[in-house]
């Protein structure tokens, strides 16, 4: 347990550890165990009429009032939607772990650093701690909302909604993935990789970012597309 601390206040420490015994299990409870109380928290607590009518504002245009209270009606309620984020949020953060995880494997086998997948998954799982301060803070938002709150507006380690606001811009979904805490997760990446595989630290920083590119390069595409 002492890594979770050691992860923010000794990156190179527990690396250093992770390289000699990778483990992930750990991460994956804090992660999982915060992405299951955000779930509760927000649904419990959000107004049910009020979310459903924010869910179909975007719909309104295209769709007659009737089919608009038929939409309505086939909604599944808040409670339900609570224990459906509480069921796929720890699968979802096991699934990141291992496809990023596969990444790292993957990379290692191109450039011959002869990292274990359980290597990639322990370098995905810790340098993703930082996001769990992200999910802290959305956490108290939930918990003290008005209960008329997007989920999205919680998230305020976010380009949005901390330094502007997208609403209506076909740049919205994009900024409001965009974590500043990301920035955090990426030095630890390379610090890891560098750390694991004796890289340097433009290796290393290549290797970490070029995931984030790519994932934000699509969404950036998309909405250059759509918007």
């Amino acid at each position: 347990m002492a890594k979770l601390v050691d992860i923010f206040l000794q990156p190179s420490k527990v690396f250093a550890e992770e390289r000699e015994r990778p483990t992930f299990l750990v991460p994956w409870l804090v992660l999982a165990a915060l992405a299951v109380a955000l779930s509760l928290a927000y649904f419990m607590r959000v107004d049910a009429a009020w979310y459903a009518d924010h869910m179909f504002d975007a719909k309104r245009a295209s769709m007659t009032a009737k089919e608009m209270a038929q939409a309505k009606a086939m909604m599944p309620g808040t409670r339900v939607m609570a224990i459906f984020g509480a069921v796929l949020g720890p699968v979802a953060v096991a699934l990141i772990f291992a496809l990023i995880g596969l990444y790292y494997w993957l990379a290692s086998k191109i450039t011959g650093a002869g990292l274990g997948f359980k290597h990639g998954v322990s370098l995905t799982a810790w340098s993703a701690m930082p996001g769990a301060l992200g999910s802290v803070v959305g956490l108290v938002g939930a918990l003290t909302m008005t209960g008329q709150a997007t989920m999205e507006s919680l998230m305020l380690t976010h380009v949005d909604p901390l330094l502007i606001d997208t609403t209506g811009s076909h740049w919205q979904k994009l900024a409001q993935s965009l974590d500043l805490l990301s920035l955090w997760s990426l030095f630890l990446a390379a610090l890891g990789w560098r750390t694991f595989t004796r890289a340097s630290w433009g290796k290393s920083i290549l290797i970490a970012v070029l995931p984030y590119v790519v994932l934000y390069g699509v969404m950036a595409a998309v909405a250059v597309a759509f918007g």
